[in-house]
């Protein structure tokens, strides 16, 4: 990690679970961290509660499904110096049919899941290009995004946001080798991971974790500092972290 010493990270969804994790992870290794979340008050008091932190961090309140609040987000990263990685943690769901959903459910979910994600990467990718830097985007997908059979309950179209996470993680490997530019893209799919989102605590929250084998928010957090580790000509397209013998997940 040394080679991240002191360069600037954005994380979305920082404000609580995985993305939280990973800010203090990304701190504690000496690299500087701007907070994209709602929450702002979340992210201070993650904030205060932190020790033995080498980075400097900066929340900034965000409702990604707001571009305006993405584009202005960007323009206070770049006052820092732009950044040099990029972890689109945040999402939702929600546990309904797709049949039954309501559009305004369906929206958000591509728009947080899906759009804020290009548009974050389009904002981060185009400040690497002009700075002529190296750069790493961190896109959290989901084991869903390649397998909707790990689950048989319904969640509206997370899984379609997954599977579309996958895709254009594919397409932007493919753009970063075209423009012959030094910017990696990994995808990190997790399984079932104990954290507060609130699709988890929809589908029975402790309850269903204690019926199913899961990892935890620092494993995540642990994967996505392994891929930043490797070497600047080792990338890692896919890295799947699930819990031990995790196989097919009942729904209700």
């Amino acid at each position: 990690m040394d080679q991240w010493f002191g360069k600037l990270a954005v994380v979305t969804g920082a404000s609580s679970g995985i993305g939280e994790t990973v800010c203090i992870a990304l701190l504690q290794n000496g690299v500087n961290v701007v907070g994209l979340a709602r929450r702002v008050d979340n992210m201070e008091k993650m904030l205060s509660q932190m020790k033995n932190i080498k980075g400097k961090f900066h929340a900034i309140r965000c409702d990604l499904r707001k571009e305006q609040d993405i584009l202005d987000a960007f323009k206070v990263v770049e006052s820092l110096g732009g950044a040099d990685i990029l972890v689109n943690n945040a999402g939702l769901g929600y546990t309904e049919y797709i049949t039954e959903s309501p559009t305004t459910h369906m929206r958000e979910i591509l728009e947080v899941n899906v759009l804020a994600v290009a548009i974050c990467t389009r904002e981060a990718t185009k400040s690497l290009r002009r700075r002529k830097a190296r750069g790493h985007i961190i896109n959290v997908n989901s084991v869903l995004g390649h397998n909707v059979r790990f689950v048989t309950a319904s969640s509206s179209l997370y899984e379609t946001s997954k599977h579309a996470i996958t895709g254009m993680s594919e397409a932007l490997r493919r753009e970063m080798l075209q423009l012959k530019a030094p910017i990696k893209v990994t995808s990190v799919s997790p399984g079932v991971v104990k954290t507060s989102m609130p699709l988890l605590e929809q589908v029975g929250g402790e309850k269903f974790l204690n019926a199913v084998p899961h990892v935890h928010t620092k494993d995540i957090a642990d994967g996505i500092l392994y891929v930043l580790a490797t070497a600047p000509h080792v990338e890692v397209n896919e890295l799947t972290i699930a819990a031990l013998h995790m196989g097919v997940i009942p729904g209700e």
